[in-house]
């Protein structure tokens, strides 16, 4: 990836290495929520210390079954994500970011449960979806050396 501020077209979200058909935006979020140790001799000041992490990923994109060509979608479409991952409660491997191995790359990977998903038919216009995920435990975040 080049230096310098990146094109989004380059992150992507990849379930178990397979890239979510016709992505066209994903989101990560990364939390901290630091635990009250707020008391009566603080003076009416709150205070915090650490506490639980969390992560989340959402991801927006084109519903279809097949390429333009006509054969069937070989990534994760809506309906293979809702069979794997929601119909049968199954936790998987979630990538959010690039897959390549060139210098400075960057990829966050932990496991994830699938969340939510919801698919949206306007009339005379593209058939969408968008799917949400939560992390569960460590977020690893990698950069290629």
């Amino acid at each position: 990836m080049a230096n310098g501020q990146l094109n989004g077209t380059d992150l992507g979200v990849y379930i178990g290495g397979t890239l979510v058909a016709y992505s066209t935006s994903a989101t990560i979020n990364v939390n901290h929520s630091p635990r009250s140790t707020s008391n009566k001799e603080d003076g009416g000041w709150e205070s915090a210390m650490e506490g639980y992490r969390n992560w989340d990923v959402s991801c927006d994109a084109l519903y279809a079954w097949l390429d333009p060509d006509g054969n069937p979608i070989t990534n994760d479409t809506l309906s293979d994500m809702f069979t794997a991952y929601i119909y049968t409660r199954t936790k998987f491997e979630l990538t959010f970011g690039v897959t390549t191995t060139t210098s400075g790359d960057t990829k966050y990977v932990g496991d994830a449960w699938m969340t939510s998903a919801s698919l949206s038919a306007p009339n005379e216009d593209t058939a969408t979806f968008s799917v949400s995920f939560q992390g569960t435990g460590t977020l690893t975040q990698t950069v290629t050396a």
